[in-house]
């Protein structure tokens, strides 16, 4: 802010004098620690606090609970495609000694008949 020109140093001290007093006054109209208006408005700081805190709580077991839901379903997940792959290699292993009873019965008539001609 430019000063006003044309002023003189007591005017220019006295203009400072009254910007101290009005700042002055200004901070004694504030109201003191022990006002119940202050009290007040601490108290009501702490509550949106407090409520601030268990909301945050809140969320924070929520995320836990969706976190062990989430491990809960993949384990189950894993669990059935492991069942799943066991199934497949039990039924490949059944199909394979099929198959291979089959040839061995297959060689067996082979060699019967081969035995028969003789």
């Amino acid at each position: 802010m430019a000063a006003p020109k044309h002023m003189d140093f007591n005017e220019r001290r006295k203009a400072a004098q009254e910007a101290r007093q009005a700042q002055l006054e200004k901070f004694r109209a504030q109201p003191k620690p022990d006002d119940p208006k202050v009290a007040e408005k601490i108290a009501e700081r702490a509550a949106v606090m407090q409520a601030r805190e268990t909301r945050l709580a809140e969320r924070k077991a929520a995320r836990e609970a969706e976190a062990k839901r989430l491990a809960a379903e993949e384990a189950a997940r894993i669990a059935a495609e492991k069942a799943r792959i066991a199934e497949e290699a039990a039924r490949k292993a059944a199909e394979e000694r099929a198959l291979e009873a089959q040839r061995k019965a297959s060689r067996d008539a082979r060699y019967a008949a081969r035995k028969a001609r003789r």
